[in-house]
């Protein structure tokens, strides 16, 4: 019986996944999509610092473009579309220091954790992967 524990135990640790979120929301699509970025370079020098963010809408990034924030021990990054709006001229975020704020209700989300007190859904988080010292993959 213990070598049958232990065997379970140890299939549920291979199986689990650090980076393993849910990225599920009934009003924001799906997309697959992958964007690399260069610190050297002046239009992404901010996430160089810890505490600054950048707006990317490069055509195919996310659903309303994304925020990519130096959280100071890493990168996250986030949909620019409002999580709790359904898709339309007011849901798209807008970069207010360390939060961004959807302008269809005013709710301000946290770019250290993609939540907002009293919201159902939070951030639509993607997947950064720190490539060398200057370079950002951002992925779905």
């Amino acid at each position: 019986m213990k070598k049958y524990f232990l065997f379970v135990f140890v299939l549920l640790l291979m199986g689990c996944d650090k980076e393993n979120f849910s990225n599920n929301n009934p009003y924001l699509p799906n997309y697959s999509f992958v964007f690399n970025i260069n610190m050297n370079l002046p239009q992404y020098s901010n996430l160089q610092f810890p505490s600054n963010a950048v707006y990317i809408n490069a055509g195919n990034t996310g659903v309303r473009g994304v925020f990519v924030f130096n959280t100071g021990s890493g990168y996250v990054a986030f949909d620019a579309a409002c999580p709790n709006q359904a898709l339309s001229d007011c849901s798209t975020m807008n970069l207010n220091g360390i939060n961004v704020v959807c302008p269809c209700d005013n709710t301000s989300y946290s770019l250290f954790t993609g939540q907002a007190t009293g919201m159902q859904y939070p951030m639509k988080q993607y997947r950064v992967e720190q490539l060398d010292g200057v370079s950002l993959r951002v992925y779905n």
